[in-house]
């Protein structure tokens, strides 16, 4: 069993990282999104509210200001899962903020041998690999600070940026499949 950092340190990694921090999503929902009023009002109405007041917003504003990178790729399925409709609809605040999300499609993950695990790098010297449960609930994050592991993830996180589509164009790709 992984040993797990505590939860309430898990945010000062997106404070305190000095250059870039980067995620991999493979998963096909969470169930921290199902649960939110903002995914049951994209179910009803097919749209997200803007939310960039929201503090993750703010905090990517700051580090982006400061000349930081946050970026992230998103594993989608053919066709996608309602929940990753919800991600691809609701990316524009975090793109809006600064991140750089961008997806990928699953059959191109599988082809470039993508691991399925959850991750966020910072700066190419850690990682915290996120953990979930068979229902997608969120179980805590696990600190890698080993250099092969770390390396490890360095390279798919540049296999997976490499090939990984703007969101913009990728709901092209979306709505054209509807």
């Amino acid at each position: 069993m992984p040993q797990f950092i505590d939860d309430s340190t898990f945010g000062t990694y997106f404070e305190t990282f000095e250059h870039t921090a980067w995620r991999l999503e493979t998963r096909h929902g969470y169930a921290s999104d199902r649960a939110g009023e903002k995914y049951r009002r994209f179910l009803d109405t097919g749209s997200v509210p803007d939310d960039s007041h929201r503090p993750w917003c703010a905090n990517v504003r700051t580090q982006t200001g400061q000349g930081k990178r946050i970026e992230r790729v998103r594993i989608v399925d053919t066709p996608p899962t309602s929940e990753q409709l919800f991600l691809l609809a609701s990316a524009v605040s975090n793109n809006e903020a600064g991140e750089d999300i961008r997806n990928l499609w699953r059959a191109d993950a599988e082809k470039l041998r993508l691991p399925a695990v959850d991750f966020w790098l910072f700066d190419a010297r850690r990682a915290l690999v996120l953990h979930f449960d068979d229902s997608d609930e969120y179980l805590g994050a696990e600190l890698v600070e080993d250099s092969t592991r770390v390396v490890e993830f360095c390279q798919v996180r540049d296999a997976a940026w490499h090939h990984a589509i703007r969101r913009e164009q990728f709901a092209a790709q979306v709505a054209s499949t509807v």
